[in-house]
């Protein structure tokens, strides 16, 4: 059932779960319990964007069950609008399970022919699209299914009459796919239709064979703009013609989960601050910043205060600062 519609500046699409945690660094099958919170990639940029004050909301279905009413319950309580979330009481809300390793953090999902597969194309008429700044997608929502895929393409139709602007988050998840072939030709056609793309260098890499920023943005062609995230050492985004480098901001890593998604958090809202080009990236690694030193999927954001001094840094301070 479809309720009110949000008017909110960002409308992020895609798939939430609750998430099954570790609360140390043990191997999942050496925790004697887990903790429960919620984690999906576009809702979490939705709780990074209300974290820094913008109206943010979250566009999905879920199941007719508990896991849904807690997703509902800790998104709302971290301001993000869910009013126009369906619900499908045919199928289940998905699950995921969090499992630390010596080299990184695995995730185990569980969330096949859940609620959020059953969305498709019809729900890009939804008007809480129209009414938004920016959509925001990404690549996971388009490997849950055929019809989730369409959903996202019928989003993206229309190029630059389609009203919002729409960033699109390669997120490339290869245990998603059917094969490696399939996601690149797919995620290929989604990126060179927004109006926004996010994609990290490694995974540019793996899905496309490409690896340098300035082939990966030659890549995506005539896409306004592209980000291109390469882990500890910057962002360099493309846009308009202009290059621009903004290197990472040195912290202590607990673990990597999320830090993409709040990026992509930060750098919207410089967007929608109508920031220059090298303060977009910059909120961009000090909201990924504050993931990577938590163990949470959605960190707390930094205070506005201390957004506002870092991005006054000149190029050597900010090379040598991390938010404290």
């Amino acid at each position: 059932m479809t309720v009110t519609s949000p008017v909110a500046d960002v409308v992020c699409v895609g798939e939430t779960m609750v998430v099954l945690s570790p609360q140390d660094d043990r191997p999942l099958a050496e925790q004697p319990a887990l903790g429960l919170a919620v984690g999906g990639a576009e809702s979490n940029v939705a709780c990074g964007l209300a974290g820094l004050g913008h109206r943010a909301a979250w566009l999905s279905r879920v199941g007719d069950d508990p896991f849904a009413r807690r997703i509902l319950a800790e998104l709302t309580a971290r301001g993000v609008d869910v009013s126009a979330v369906e619900t499908d009481p045919q199928r289940p809300t998905g699950v995921y399970f969090k499992d630390p390793g010596p080299d990184r953090t695995r995730t185990h999902y569980y969330r096949g022919g859940s609620a959020a597969t059953g969305m498709g194309p019809e729900l890009a008429r939804h008007p809480a699209l129209r009414r938004a700044r920016v959509v925001h997608l990404s690549g996971v929502a388009a490997a849950l299914s055929a019809s989730c895929a369409r959903l996202l393409g019928a989003i993206l139709d229309g190029g630059p009459t389609r009203g919002p602007l729409v960033s699109f988050d390669v997120n490339h998840r290869p245990a998603l796919w059917r094969n490696g072939a399939d996601a690149a030709q797919s995620l290929l056609a989604l990126a060179r239709s927004a109006d926004i793309v996010f994609v990290g260098r490694d995974e540019a890499e793996e899905v496309w064979g490409t690896a340098r920023p300035d082939d990966i943005a030659d890549l995506l062609g005539s896409t306004p703009v592209v980000v291109v995230k390469d882990a500890e050492h910057g962002a360099t985004s493309y846009a308009r013609g202009v290059r621009t480098f903004v290197p990472s901001l040195p912290t202590k890593v607990v673990e990597p989960v999320g830090a993409g998604d709040a990026f992509a958090a930060g750098y919207l809202a410089g967007v929608l601050e109508d920031r220059t080009e090298r303060s977009r990236l910059r909120l961009g690694h000090l909201a990924a910043t504050a993931a990577l030193r938590t163990r949470d999927d959605v960190p707390v954001m930094p205070p506005r205060a201390e957004i506002d001094r870092c991005l006054a840094l000149d190029e050597d301070a900010w090379a040598a600062t991390a938010p404290r």
